[in-house]
């Protein structure tokens, strides 16, 4: 009997050094399972390392992480992120922003007319046709049909042919484009990743972002909520006791506040607020708006060049992220539209920049107010704050809710990169990659958001 318990205690013995020598000599295997964020504004993938548990976003494109989520058809084929946003002024009506917003949602011709609000451009209804266009400039962009089940469908012209497209296949190139990221990185096939998906989406979003990865010629293992997964990235599954964890998550387009209970791996979504109006791309066309009234009264002629506009944003854009940092940004920049005086170079202050946008970010405190009173919760019964989504690197924001709770925020993660870091840590999880960490598991709730404007 004393020899069979030898021999078991040798054996068990044995496996504890094995692996225990294999974790600190061999090298450490691929990661099996990749995180995607298939955002609304931007997307990334990124993979979760065995034995130092460290977490790579992943190099996309031209040096970004993060690519836009846009997809343009062409001549040539589909183009991805920055290259479809480049060459959108030439090609608006084949070039699809907001894919993600109409996935998996059926729509009747009215529902699609109340739509048009949330968007920056104008719908009318023809038949079943959505024909839209920018309210900026009045260029059409993509035809919108609803099918006979009431979902929505992109119609293209290239080559003279027409081409139909849904949400679900307009992610899909998104997601193949970063499955291609992960395989030339890893120097391996990529088959199966975890995704995020906002809180508030029923099954059938659940189902056809799924969808979307499946068509990209990934199994989807599982889907978890974008605010469940910035609290993996902050590290709040890993503490034992019980916390209250309100996440602020300001994208380019949407502004969205979630109430966790979060215990050990256990997420309970309590409340949902947010305001679908409000996000980067607002505070961006204050500062064009400004800029460009700038120029054209300094030099008395209009800027109305196509390449002109497009360079002019995307200074716009650097000139926003400078002032995240910095207290001024200089404007540099070459518009045809000004003749001798093309050249242009000015300094955009951070003053300048939050005076412009002032109303637009006191407005971030409205749906967290709005989720406390859902929640019947005072602001001390907060624990933590997390930030996600890059336009919470704004200083006055993230003054604003400071100053509101009184307290510290979470920062130590890149809030731009909070969601894809915690599906990628989901992923190593589930891959079984070591060190082993607790996954995180989603208590059902039927929970409403409640819409701020």
């Amino acid at each position: 009997m004393s020899s069979s318990f030898i021999i078991l205690g040798t054996s068990i013995l044995a496996v504890l050094l094995a692996g225990y020598f294999a974790q600190k000599y061999l090298p450490p295997p691929k990661p099996k399972i990749v995180g995607i964020d298939l955002g609304t504004t931007f997307s990334c993938v990124g993979v979760y390392h065995a034995v130092s548990g460290a977490v790579d976003i992943l190099e996309a494109q031209d040096g970004h992480q993060c690519i836009p989520s846009v997809v343009a058809v062409s001549e040539e084929g589909f183009l991805v992120g920055y290259k479809a946003v480049a060459q959108s002024e030439h090609n608006p009506k084949n070039t699809i922003y907001d894919a993600k917003r109409f996935i998996g949602k059926k729509y009747t011709a009215e529902e699609l007319t109340q739509a048009q609000k949330r968007y920056p451009f104008k719908a009318s209804i023809n038949s079943s046709i959505l024909e839209a266009r920018w309210t900026q400039n009045q260029n059409p962009l993509q035809d919108l049909e609803a099918d006979e089940y009431g979902m929505v469908r992109y119609v293209f012209n290239v080559n003279k042919t027409e081409l139909r497209m849904s949400p679900e296949e307009i992610g899909s190139v998104i997601v193949k484009f970063l499955k291609n990221v992960a395989e030339r990185n890893l120097t391996a096939p990529v088959t199966k990743c975890v995704m995020s998906v906002p809180a508030e989406f029923d099954e059938m979003q659940r189902n056809f972002t799924k969808k979307a990865g499946s068509i990209a010629g990934l199994e989807v293992w599982r889907v978890i909520n974008e605010p469940t997964a910035a609290a993996l990235a902050y590290g709040l599954h890993t503490k034992p006791e019980l916390k209250t964890v309100l996440v602020v998550d300001l994208g380019g387009g949407t502004l969205d506040v979630s109430l966790l209970r979060v215990q050990g791996g256990m997420f309970l979504t309590q409340g949902m607020a947010g305001n679908n109006r409000l996000g980067g791309q607002d505070f961006n066309l204050r500062l064009y708006n400004y800029v460009k009234d700038l120029l054209e009264t300094k030099f008395n002629l209009q800027i109305t060049d196509k390449e002109d506009l497009q360079a002019l944003r995307l200074a716009v854009e650097q000139v926003k992220i400078n002032v995240t940092h910095h207290d001024s940004s200089s404007l540099k920049l070459f518009l045809h539209s000004l003749g001798k005086h093309s050249h242009i170079k000015e300094t955009i202050t951070r003053a300048k920049f939050e005076e412009l946008n002032k109303d637009l970010f006191v407005k971030v405190l409205d749906p967290i107010r709005t989720v406390l009173k859902a929640t019947h919760l005072e602001k001390e019964d907060i624990d933590e704050i997390v930030l996600v989504g890059g336009s919470t690197r704004i200083p006055m924001i993230r003054n604003l809710i400071r100053e509101f709770f009184g307290k510290e925020l979470n920062t130590h993660v890149d809030p731009e990169l909070a969601v894809a870091m915690g599906v990628s840590i989901q992923a190593g999880i589930i891959g079984g990659m070591w060190p082993l960490k607790v996954s995180a598991v989603e208590l059902p709730n039927r929970v409403v958001k409640i819409q701020v404007q």
